[in-house]
């Protein structure tokens, strides 16, 4: 899942960064690693891998790249930071608080979708978000249903003071909203849908209500892009073939989306759920207006307020600019010598354009 992340991930990154760094320095090279998890804005890049179009798109350009996935998405993130993956399926606030805080230049190559509604804010018998005052609420901190409920407190004029978070693995969660105790939980699909299949459970707050701000990117290593420029235009090319078989009208799109649906653990109309609470930026331009837009810079500086309040942008972090984010139009947040997460829209400019 796209959001078990807890904060012992941090220090492995603050651990291996030496290692990371080491590698990133290497000369060009003709073989890559791509790590991946289950998520419906993810479920692509199996797909790709299965089908011959990752194969397609690298001998093209005379490199080979390894696609696997982990069942487990925080060791998918800890092997790329160690810089034994040159990719790896992240979300924009774990790119920031993961990697790039442990200091591993990070570029998001993909803009593949922001959740849409599938992570939400779910109280037992309540249907005003206000009642959640005073209430524990379960969630696996420091992930993005963090981030959502902070956001959401927000929008009533609270904040974490009035509420007690209680961390919860996302395999309890489900389990733990049928027991008495539990009365208010965050969480993200299928677990959302799984919760408010009870009839005393009811959505108080969701993705929707703060568009774009929980983005799922494809990021590689800042350092083997600028070395491997085609890899990175291989990782466009993958991306929108295997989204326009996806969306294929008849049988060719179904087949696909069955094939997702399969992986992912459920079946086309459970995906397709998934995907209706997902904004898929299911065309180059698309991806790359948005990636440009006012909206990238906005939310990046919430996140990295949110992430240094948690104290999770690396160790002496003295402020939310301790790590330096370039937006696309090339200015950055924070501190301009440390950069260290990028949004390039440049590749999928490319293949807005046709140039791949």
């Amino acid at each position: 899942m796209r959001t078990t992340r807890f904060l012992s991930s941090l220090i492995l990154a603050g651990s291996i960064v030496a290692l990371s760094v080491t590698g990133a320095s290497a000369a060009p090279k003709k073989d890559f690693k791509v790590g991946w998890s289950i998520y419906v804005g993810w479920m692509p890049w199996g797909y790709a891998a299965d089908t011959g179009i990752v194969k397609k798109w690298a001998d093209k350009y005379g490199i080979t790249i390894e696609v696997k996935q982990f069942n487990d998405y925080v060791e998918s993130i800890n092997q790329y930071t160690a810089g034994g993956y040159d990719a790896v399926t992240i979300t924009n606030m774990d790119a920031l608080s993961i990697p790039a805080a442990g200091g591993v230049d990070t570029t998001a190559v993909v803009m593949g979708d922001f959740s849409n509604g599938n992570d939400a804010v779910i109280l037992k018998n309540k249907t005003d978000l206000a009642a959640i005052k005073g209430q524990n609420v379960n969630l696996v901190e420091f992930s993005v249903s963090h981030y959502l409920l902070a956001r959401a407190l927000e929008t009533k004029g609270l904040s974490e003071k009035d509420i007690k978070v209680v961390n919860t693995s996302d395999a309890d969660l489900a389990a733990a909203y049928k027991t008495p105790d539990v009365t208010a939980v965050v969480t993200w699909n299928p677990i959302v849908s799984e919760i408010l299949s009870a009839p005393d459970a009811k959505k108080v707050f969701d993705s929707s209500q703060i568009p774009g701000e929980i983005m799922d990117l494809m990021v590689a290593n800042t350092q083997v892009v600028k070395d491997n420029p085609n890899f990175a235009k291989a990782l466009v090319g993958i991306w929108y073939e295997t989204i326009t078989k996806m969306q294929a009208a008849g049988a060719e799109g179904k087949a696909a989306k069955e094939a997702m649906a399969k992986a992912s653990g459920t079946d086309l109309a459970g995906f397709d759920s998934q995907l209706a609470s997902t904004k898929l930026f299911d065309k180059a331009a698309d991806a790359e207006a948005f990636t440009k837009s006012a909206t990238i810079g906005t939310t990046m500086d919430r996140v990295r307020k949110f992430l240094f309040e948690k104290d999770l942008l690396g160790k002496g972090a003295k402020s939310a600019d301790a790590v330096g984010i370039e937006l696309a139009d090339k200015t950055v947040l924070g501190d301009k010598s440390n950069v260290k997460l990028r949004f390039d829209a440049s590749y999928m400019d490319m293949a807005a354009q046709g140039k791949l």
